[in-house]
């Protein structure tokens, strides 16, 4: 792949030729971590209120937003994961396919 296209120019690419994916994933891994901090934030700040009324669930909330925050962290990362190794099978893939054309013998002519 070419990557001397910019950003954009490869995000316009209707025919598919050049692909974004690996040069946005870390900013997708950066956004996911964000989100699941500010839903576990969320999570510990209403445990921290239901402690007035609801004191058995709110020391649930409280124990289990920094627990649910490690798990989508790990699920983000598995699934950005498994995307990347896909496009390393595209790509590897495609160096056996080249590579196997121009290591074959050549015939002899007769």
């Amino acid at each position: 792949m070419n990557q001397d296209k910019g950003f954009f120019s490869r995000l316009f690419d209707f025919s598919f030729s050049e692909f974004i994916t690996m040069s946005i994933v870390k900013v997708l891994y950066v956004l996911a971590v964000i989100a699941s901090a500010v839903a576990a934030l969320f999570t510990l700040v209403g445990g921290l209120m239901m402690l007035g009324s609801e004191v058995a669930q709110g020391l649930l909330m409280i124990i289990l937003s920094p627990i649910v925050f490690i798990l989508y962290v790990i699920c983000a990362r598995i699934w950005l994961e498994l995307i990347i190794i896909i496009f390393r099978i595209e790509e590897n893939t495609a160096k056996m396919a080249g590579g196997g054309q121009s290591q074959m013998p050549s015939q002899p002519t007769v």
